[in-house]
């Protein structure tokens, strides 16, 4: 029987450099016990530096890091209570599937027999009982990420750690796979940190995304606090793309701003900004197209794409050039026709300038 004890991760004021450079400034944050928590960021932000120095695999320059209460700072990775499903995999190619799954424990001191027994256990916990005779090329991809998902769990640590672990698969079985890690995690209840740089990915599987820029917090929350509230351009294009336009904010009228973009007013959502200059995260999905000129923003369709349920746009505007997107394939505006924009109620942050 595999079981799970979650357990808390806080990073005190955690500082980490490489000779000269800083790759984290200072960092604190905290992780609850039983939660999925994905880093996320752009090459070079320092999320994996994070996960290296949680996992064992670097040490912090300065600050304290604990796991479960227990101080972990210098502790080198095999004292640490973590396991680590890699990018890369990592299984032996010459070792059978259930080989691959009890070599920690056997490693750790378990006879030959219960790590075996154990490792049936972990196999049958991710959907791969009968399997374990397979070699790792005899199975997909998405079974080999399973069976390195099941080598980390049953070694039944405190904290799992998940170092971008959908990147070698192809797009249906990334959404298959992070299905499976979501709902596996969720059933055992165990502590999780994800790393990814795919936004897509960070709002399926996570409690919490911390999404990092340049070693630092940009912004953390709930998925869906980042993506309908971004406090940043950076956020509000990285949590899904988004067209970032300036306008100013006339009046905050309770939970709505009236707000002049271009040479025209529109009623949005408020947020957290108050009169005066201030940007405009508008999603793709989140403006009307209308034909001909009327009441709203003045365009031009530069270019349109037909992609079987929606329809691409390129728009022209006094503001700058628009990407759109419309779900209305049977009026597809052609090139060089004039359109009025419009925004929904939905889909549209405002954030400071």
């Amino acid at each position: 029987m595999i079981t799970q004890k979650a357990g808390s991760v806080v990073f005190e004021n955690v500082r980490k450099t490489f000779g000269a450079f800083t790759a984290i400034p200072d960092l604190s944050l905290t992780i609850e016990p039983g939660t999925l928590v994905t880093l996320l960021g752009p090459s070079g932000c320092g999320k994996t530096t994070t996960l290296r120095m949680l996992a064992g695999l670097e040490h912090p320059s300065a600050g304290r890091i604990l796991i479960g209460g227990k101080d972990v700072t210098m502790l080198p990775a095999n004292e640490r209570d973590v396991s680590m499903v890699f990018q890369s995999y990592a299984l032996f190619p010459h070792m059978n599937s259930r080989d691959n799954v009890a070599y920690g424990l056997e490693a750790s001191g378990l006879s030959r027999k219960e790590a075996r027994e154990k490792a049936e256990n972990g196999l049958e916990l991710v959907g791969l009982a009968g399997m374990g005779h397979r070699l790792p090329a005899e199975l997909s991809g998405g079974q080999q990420q399973r069976v390195a998902v099941a080598r980390a769990l049953v070694l039944e640590p405190q904290v799992l750690l998940l170092d971008e672990p959908l990147s070698n698969l192809d797009a249906r079985l990334r959404r298959k796979v992070r299905t499976d890690i979501r709902e596996l995690q969720q059933r055992l209840g165990f502590t999780a940190v994800y790393v990814t740089h795919d936004q897509d990915e960070a709002l399926a599987v996570s409690d919490r995304i911390i999404v990092m820029k340049e070693g630092l917090i940009a912004q953390s929350g709930a998925p869906r606090e980042l993506y309908e509230s971004p406090s940043s351009a950076f956020i509000a294009d990285f949590m899904g793309e988004a067209n970032v336009i300036a306008c100013e904010v006339l009046a905050v009228e309770g939970s709505e701003a009236r707000v002049r973009v271009g040479g025209s007013e529109h009623r949005v959502p408020a947020g957290r900004v108050q009169p005066g200059a201030a940007s405009l995260a508008v999603r793709p999905g989140s403006v009307t197209l209308q034909e001909g000129r009327g009441e709203g923003l003045a365009g031009r369709i530069l270019h349109s794409a037909y992609l079987g349920d929606h329809v691409e746009y390129e728009v022209e505007t006094d503001l700058g050039t628009l990407f759109i997107v419309d779900h209305d394939i049977d009026h597809i505006l052609p090139a060089a026709s004039d359109t009025t924009l419009g925004f929904k109620s939905r889909g549209i942050a405002l954030i400071n300038a």
